[in-house]
C-alpha cells in the first residue's frame, strides 16, 4: 500500500507560478515511477508529467513542455511540480500517483493516486 498527499495548489493570476509537492509514505519510493495528471471541471483526467525511478528520465504533455517541470527527492519520498507561466487553462484538481512500471503516460498504469490538490488560475 502506498499513500500519497499532494499539496501547494491555490490561486494564481496568470503567469504566475506554484509549486506542487505530493509526500509519498508506505513503500520503497525510489521503486516506482511517479507522474502528475489533472483533471479541469467537466472534463477527464489528464496525463501532465512523468519522472523515472531516478529522475533521470521525464516526459511531459505537450501542453506544459517548457513551463512545467516535474523533480524527485528519494530521500525525502516527494514528487515536485514546478509550474510556471501559468494560464487559465491550467485550472484543474492536480493529482499525484505511482507508476506500476516506470516512466508511463497511460493513466491506467498508475495504480495509486493520492486525494488532489485544487490549482486555479485567475486571468
Amino acid at each position: 500500500q502506498v499513500q500519497l498527499v499532494e499539496s501547494g495548489g491555490g490561486l494564481v493570476q496568470a503567469g504566475g507560478s506554484l509549486r506542487l509537492s505530493c509526500a509519498a509514505s508506505g513503500r520503497t519510493f525510489s521503486n516506482y515511477g511517479m507522474g502528475w495528471f489533472r483533471q479541469a471541471p467537466g472534463k477527464g483526467r489528464e496525463f501532465v508529467a512523468t519522472i523515472s525511478r531516478n529522475g533521470g528520465i521525464t516526459y511531459y504533455a505537450d501542453s506544459v513542455t517548457g513551463r512545467f517541470t516535474i523533480s524527485r527527492d528519494n530521500n525525502k519520498y516527494t514528487v515536485y511540480l514546478q509550474m510556471n507561466s501559468l494560464k487559465p487553462e491550467d485550472t484543474a484538481v492536480y493529482y499525484c500517483a505511482v507508476s506500476v512500471g516506470s516512466v508511463t503516460s497511460t493513466e491506467r498504469r498508475y495504480g495509486y493516486w493520492g486525494q488532489g490538490t485544487q490549482v486555479t488560475v485567475s486571468s
